[in-house]
């Protein structure tokens, strides 16, 4: 685990915004059963927000917190939701504060030790942790094949990943968390997106900026013209998505 932050986001804080998938509103409403006081919900490295938001319809207050100052400035803003700038193992919130703590996409950034100790810090005794990740999307069969060459072990990406994204590839199973579990539900975000819009999400990835940074070439033009000959009209919209990889545990 990292013992300093790593920034891989910042540099296209705009484009993450308005770019990466969204959650659906079953998994908020399922959280909200679960946690037993309802106030103080605690988003972390919340990026822009799209967790939050969520949160924010079913808890009175959510603090949203990131290490990066660019991702807040692009946040998602709501009434209900406070944003503040500050890395997830030195969080800056009372003791036995927060219901609920998130950590979407992000939890195999941290150092997992001292992120664990701030959480029995300002989690309530018997709250609620719950971390997630989201899978390599998925479109078609024939679609599908294309990206696996994109992925932690594919052919053009697979060296180019940090070595943290292992813990998604692995679904969260192995990455250590050190709390009385929760059996969860399936959960899936499904969008419908256009081919631009793909691309679109597709550059916000670690990967493709290190590859473009070591290599001068966009490693998406790789594979364009296979995605492409599949696609059809680049407008056209298709069914995208992710399986949501969730860990739930109650806080002692």
């Amino acid at each position: 685990m990292p013992e300093r932050f790593i920034d891989n986001f910042s540099s296209q804080s705009k484009q993450y915004s308005f770019s990466r998938p969204t959650y659906p509103d079953s998994l908020f409403e399922y959280l909200y059963t679960v946690t037993p006081q309802k106030y103080l919900a605690w988003d972390c490295a919340t990026g822009n927000g799209q967790a939050a938001i969520g949160l924010s319809k079913h808890f009175n207050k959510v603090v949203a917190s990131d290490a990066s100052k660019n991702q807040i400035q692009y946040a998602f803003q709501r009434q209900n939701i406070e944003y503040k700038v500050f890395q997830a193992e030195n969080a800056e919130l009372e003791n036995d504060s927060v219901d609920i703590i998130t950590v979407a996409q992000a939890l195999h950034w941290f150092d997992l030790d001292k992120f664990y100790s701030t959480v029995m810090r300002v989690g309530k005794k018997d709250g609620i942790i719950a971390v997630w990740s989201y899978d390599m999307h998925k479109i078609n069969p024939q679609l599908d094949k294309i990206t696996e060459r994109l992925d932690v072990d594919g052919e053009i990406l697979g060296s180019y990943w940090d070595k943290e994204a292992k813990y998604v590839k692995e679904k969260y199973k192995t990455i250590a968390f050190p709390f009385e579990e929760i059996s969860v539900p399936v959960f899936k975000t499904t969008l419908h997106w256009n081919l631009l819009q793909l691309w679109d999400y597709m550059r916000t990835w670690s990967s493709v900026k290190k590859y473009y940074s070591e290599n001068k070439l966009d490693p998406l033009d790789l594979v364009k013209p296979e995605i492409e000959a599949l696609w059809g009209n680049e407008f056209d919209k298709k069914t995208v998505t992710w399986n949501i990889n969730i860990r739930l545990g109650i806080i002692k």
